[in-house]
């Protein structure tokens, strides 16, 4: 009875675990922001991604309108460059996109990655000295897919698409877990790299001591035999 009880207690566990990882890949598996930008400024931005995990970003952009005082619903003929780098720095995206765009990459490299954008502000006239507004949605993961249009092209049924759902998902999870032993991993090397260089430090600073003070005991021996003392 109480071996069932003990099994009925750790499944409880096991849902909760599951059910607190997949909230939070869902809180960070999508991001929507918007900010402003001058005319040669440049936006970063930082993201955690697994390794080979897909990222789709969707940008919009609008411009101040002096007259009305108001951003404009669209902004025909300005465009955006859109670089991204990898954790090592290597650039694995880097193009001019419209107003309106979006992007795609996949990560090798588990770690930050740098998201850019500025505007070709000096080819348009009509930005000299203004403000622009850029709406940006970042999607991670399991996140980039389409469902409905999976569910279309592969005639699935809901219950076959929640299942395809739910094995993304896990499969995210898989990877997110990969990462944060990756991220340990990297800290405890750090960490023994650290206590390492502080021993050698305390040893070389013992050693510089136990030096100093043989130096200072032949000095004062050989002053005090040059004054006949001793």
């Amino acid at each position: 009875m109480a071996g069932c009880r003990e099994h009925r207690v750790y499944g409880m566990l096991w849902t909760v675990v599951a059910l607190v990882l997949l909230v939070q890949l869902a809180g960070r598996g999508a991001r929507a922001l918007y900010f402003h930008i001058g005319e040669t400024e440049k936006r970063c931005f930082i993201e955690e991604i697994p390794d080979e995990t897909m990222v789709i970003g969707n940008y919009r952009t609008q411009l101040w309108d002096k007259q009305s005082e108001s951003f404009l619903p669209s902004t025909p003929g300005l465009g955006m460059h859109v670089e991204v780098k990898d954790p090592d720095g290597k650039i694995i995206l880097s193009r001019q996109y419209g107003s309106e765009g979006r992007f795609t990459f996949t990560s090798h490299t588990p770690g930050e990655h740098q998201i850019c954008l500025h505007s070709n502000s000096t080819r348009m006239a009509l930005f000299a000295g203004g403000k622009l507004r850029v709406h940006l949605d970042i999607q991670v993961g399991e996140h980039t897919n389409n469902y409905p249009e999976i569910a279309a092209k592969d005639k699935l049924t809901e219950l076959q698409l929640r299942a395809r759902q739910l094995l993304d998902q896990v499969e995210q999870i898989q990877k997110e877990q990969n990462y944060q032993r990756y991220r340990e991993e990297r800290f405890r090397m750090t960490s023994e790299s650290t206590n390492q260089r502080v021993l050698w430090w305390s040893i070389a600073q013992t050693i510089i001591l136990i030096l100093t003070g043989i130096w200072q005991m032949r000095h004062l021996k050989s002053f005090f035999e040059a004054k006949k003392l001793v």
